[in-house]
C-alpha cells in the first residue's frame, strides 16, 4: 500500500510539472506582447519637435477601376511626395502628416491638372480635411509638396494659411517635372512670411522620387535632423542634445 500511494505522488507531480511550465511560458509570452504594443505606441508618437506635413496627389484622389499606371503613375500609393515624406519621417522621427482636401482630385492626370489650372486661376483655397493639432509644440517642419503649374497644390496653400508657421524652421522638399521648382518657394514664402524657409532645398524629378531615397535621407542628414535611438538630435549647429520623448495621455 505505502509503494503505491508513493507511486500515485510521483506521477502527480511529474505531470503537474510540465503544466506549471506551460504556464510560466504562456505568462512570459503574454509580457512580452503586451511590452511590445507599448513601445510600438510610443514610436508612433515620434519626435515631439518635428513635424513632416506633406501632400500627396496620392492621397487626395479616389482612384477610378481604369486608372492608367502609366500616364497616371504618381496616383497608385505610395505616390511620389508620400514615399519622399516617408523617408523624411523615418530619418528624423517626426509627426507625419498628410494634407488631405474634402473633395478629392480626379485620378486621371489630364482632369487633374485640368481641376488643379482652374484652382489656380481662381486663386482658390481648397476645403481640408483637418489641420495640425497642437502645432506650438513643433519648431521643425518639413513640408512636401509636388510641382502643380509651375507652383504648389492650391491646398498646400490653405494649409499655409491656416496652420501658423511663424518662427518655426522650414525644410521643403518637391517632386517636379521639367519645371523644377519653377515658382513654388516664392508662392510658400509669400503665404508664410514669418516662417524661417531655409535655401537648402531638395528637389527631385517626378520619375526618379522612387529611386531616391539615398538622396533623401543623405539630405535630411546634413541638415543635422536625424534622430537615432528616438532621442538623440543633432542640431544645425553640430552640436548634439538629448531631447526627451515622452508618450502624451
Amino acid at each position: 500500500m505505502f509503494w503505491k500511494k508513493a507511486m500515485v505522488l510521483m506521477l502527480t507531480a511529474m505531470l503537474a510539472f510540465p503544466l506549471a511550465a506551460c504556464a510560466g511560458r504562456q505568462g512570459s509570452n503574454s509580457a512580452v506582447s503586451e511590452e511590445s504594443v507599448t513601445a510600438g505606441e510610443t514610436a508612433e508618437e515620434g519626435n515631439g519637435n518635428i513635424l513632416v506635413a506633406y501632400f500627396s496627389w496620392a492621397d487626395n484622389a479616389v482612384l477610378s477601376e481604369d486608372v492608367d499606371a502609366v500616364t497616371s503613375p504618381s496616383v497608385i500609393p505610395p505616390g511620389n511626395v508620400q514615399q519622399l515624406a516617408g523617408w523624411v519621417q523615418e530619418e528624423t522621427g517626426g509627426d507625419l502628416f498628410s494634407i488631405r482636401v474634402t473633395d478629392p482630385y480626379p485620378s486621371d492626370w489630364d482632369d487633374c491638372l485640368e481641376r488643379a489650372n482652374e484652382e489656380r486661376g481662381a486663386d482658390a483655397r481648397p476645403e481640408l480635411l483637418e489641420n495640425v493639432e497642437d502645432l506650438e509644440r513643433y519648431d521643425t517642419v518639413f513640408l512636401g509638396y509636388p510641382n502643380w503649374w509651375y507652383g504648389v497644390p492650391m491646398a498646400l496653400l490653405s494649409f499655409l494659411e491656416q496652420n501658423d508657421l511663424s518662427g518655426k524652421q522650414v525644410y521643403l522638399f518637391c517632386s517636379h517635372g521639367t519645371g523644377g521648382l519653377a515658382n513654388s518657394v516664392e508662392l510658400i514664402t509669400e503665404a508664410a512670411p514669418a516662417a524661417e524657409i531655409s535655401d537648402d532645398i531638395f528637389d527631385c524629378y517626378e520619375e526618379e522620387a522612387a529611386s531616391s531615397e539615398e538622396d533623401i535621407r543623405g539630405w535630411v542628414e546634413e541638415l543635422g535632423q536625424v534622430v537615432s535611438g528616438g532621442d538623440l538630435v543633432s542640431d544645425l549647429s553640430g552640436t548634439v542634445t538629448i531631447t526627451a520623448v515622452e508618450q502624451e495621455e
